[in-house]
């Protein structure tokens, strides 16, 4: 298969898939009605397409509830509800969905069930509703903003950009987000949980990795001056914030300033690259992401076996190969490829942290093209060859 026929092939394969779902009984009713189902939980979701598509098709705003850990569903219920409008009045342009969670916890967004049903809303957006695969954003307040901290960095290749209020991370890691833009707000008086003090300690944590990886972790973090746990990240208007968050943490100093706090005006101006130079993808917390369909990560893929470790990857089109940075997964890596990344018709050079190099020869293939569609469903991660690093 050449260049010319692998294109054709994905085109194909695209064109057979939105075909096939568009006949599906059950995913018809899944997107008429709200609601998909799997493993006994259901994820239902309000939505509303507001003006007219851009040319790759709508923006979609994904925008998680407050709430949590709950006796009975009363309470998340209202917020659900709430959320409806709640970030809606920011989007101009855009499909705006605000799931309801799936149980009533205090991950009630992040549950093991609710990653598939991400994948699977994404991909019903994308073939029901000309979503823009490449302008899909998560945004929360309170619970909302917990879900934000779990789901983002363990789905990150599927997000534009990410936008957390008033959440707490529970000691999550933000490492796989070198790719993917986040903004953080807290009230300067939200002590429950430490709420406020954790939201500085983690831009110092996205600090330090954008220190070592000045090209990544772009990050913006507000805390509003004499808020509480509720605070404006949904006003036309500017707000009151501080202008060294670290400096209050350490020193006790308020300073303030006024900004655009607005959750959407922040996250509207970023689209998804699905094939970055460079990949950081962090393992350690794939285990509750593990009912996902997919193994892959951008144009990474491991066995689901690998449940610690980091590899760092990158493309060098002037070797035309692939340099690996680091692996302590203690397995075998791929490195999924279609033409446009690297010379597909050269040997592909994979190189290693202690210099030593290998080269392989790659044959384009309809059934990795196959196979790689069906993981995530996307387009953009249709891949014709691979490598194993």
């Amino acid at each position: 298969m050449n260049d010319a026929e692998a294109l054709r092939c994905v085109e194909e394969l695209w064109e057979a898939h939105c075909r096939t779902l568009r006949e599906e009984e059950e995913r018809r009713a899944e997107v008429e009605g709200r609601c998909m189902s799997w493993g006994g939980v259901s994820m239902k979701y309000g939505m509303e397409v507001i003006g007219e598509p851009g040319p790759e098709g709508y923006p979609v705003y994904i925008a998680l509830h407050g709430g949590g850990g709950a006796p009975t569903p009363d309470m998340n219920d209202q917020q659900w509800q709430d959320m409806e409008t709640y970030y809606k009045k920011g989007v101009k342009n855009g499909i705006y969905i605000n799931p309801r969670g799936v149980r009533d916890t205090w991950d009630t967004h992040a549950n093991p069930e609710s990653y598939l049903l991400y994948d699977r809303l994404i991909e019903n957006l994308i073939v029901f509703c000309k979503a823009d695969p490449n302008r899909i954003y998560l945004l929360g307040f309170s619970a909302g903003g917990d879900g934000v901290y779990l789901i983002g960095p363990r789905m990150a290749d599927r997000f534009a950009a990410l936008h957390m209020s008033a959440g707490h991370p529970n000691g999550g890691s933000l490492v796989n987000l070198y790719n993917t833009p986040i903004q953080l707000q807290v009230g300067m008086d939200d002590t429950a949980f430490d709420r406020n003090r954790v939201t500085v300690q983690y831009q110092m944590y996205l600090d330090s990795l954008q220190q070592e990886n000045p090209d990544g972790y772009l990050h913006n973090v507000y805390v509003h001056v004499d808020k509480p746990h509720n605070f404006r990240d949904n006003s036309a208007e500017c707000q009151q914030v501080m202008i060294d968050n670290k400096a209050w943490i350490h020193t006790g100093i308020v300073t303030r300033r006024m900004v655009d706090s607005n959750a959407v005006r922040f996250l509207e101006g970023f689209v998804r690259q699905p094939l970055p130079r460079r990949v950081i993808w962090e393992m350690n917390n794939r285990h509750e992401a593990r009912m996902r369909r997919t193994d892959s990560f951008y144009w990474l893929k491991a066995s689901r076996d690998v449940q610690g470790g980091t590899v760092i990857a990158h493309l060098d089109p002037e070797e035309n190969g692939i340099v690996v940075e680091k692996n302590d997964t203690g397995c075998q890596v791929t490195a999924l490829l279609r033409d446009g990344m690297l010379d597909l018709d050269r040997p592909i050079a994979v190189i290693y942290p202690d210099g030593h190099r290998t080269e392989h020869t790659v044959v384009r293939s309809r059934e990795t093209a196959e196979e790689t569609l069906r993981e995530r469903g996307d387009r953009n991660y249709i891949f014709t060859a691979s490598v194993t690093l």
